[in-house]
């Protein structure tokens, strides 16, 4: 697997995990190539380059159908990133992490906690439709 800080180091793969997840609300189907060309305005191979990074560090899932292909978000990998960071905070005992961070920050974090809790609601509702569950 990739070392996920310089996957999410470069600000195209951040900008397509964020269109991701703002379509994940939406797209219950993922999200083409094309439209995220469309929405970045970068072209087709620099899309699938960076696409191609992300799924190696299965921070995105792809379904095929017929030549085309459909993106999602799969926040979990962020997790390492949560784990490396709550360390540098000293937060008082129930005190949200949004009440020490920067504006930016604490809704990067807010958001990634949203895309994270979306992905755990999809996976178990997902393996309670699988027989014998």
């Amino acid at each position: 697997m990739a070392d996920i800080f310089g996957v999410i180091a470069d600000a195209t793969r951040r900008d397509i995990l964020s269109f991701l997840l703002e379509r994940s609300r939406t797209a219950e189907t993922g999200t083409s190539v094309s439209l995220i060309v469309q929405e970045l305005g970068v072209s087709q191979p620099t899309v699938s380059k960076h696409l191609k990074v992300l799924r190696e560090a299965e921070l995105v899932s792809v379904r095929e159908d017929g030549q085309h292909r459909y993106y999602s978000l799969s926040a979990s990998p962020l997790d390492e990133v949560d784990d490396w960071l709550l360390p540098f905070f000293d937060l008082p005992e129930g005190e949200a992490l949004s009440a020490v961070l920067p504006e930016p920050a604490a809704h990067a974090a807010e958001v990634v906690g949203r895309a994270a809790a979306s992905v755990g609601h999809v996976v178990t509702t997902a393996l309670k439709k699988l027989p014998g569950r």
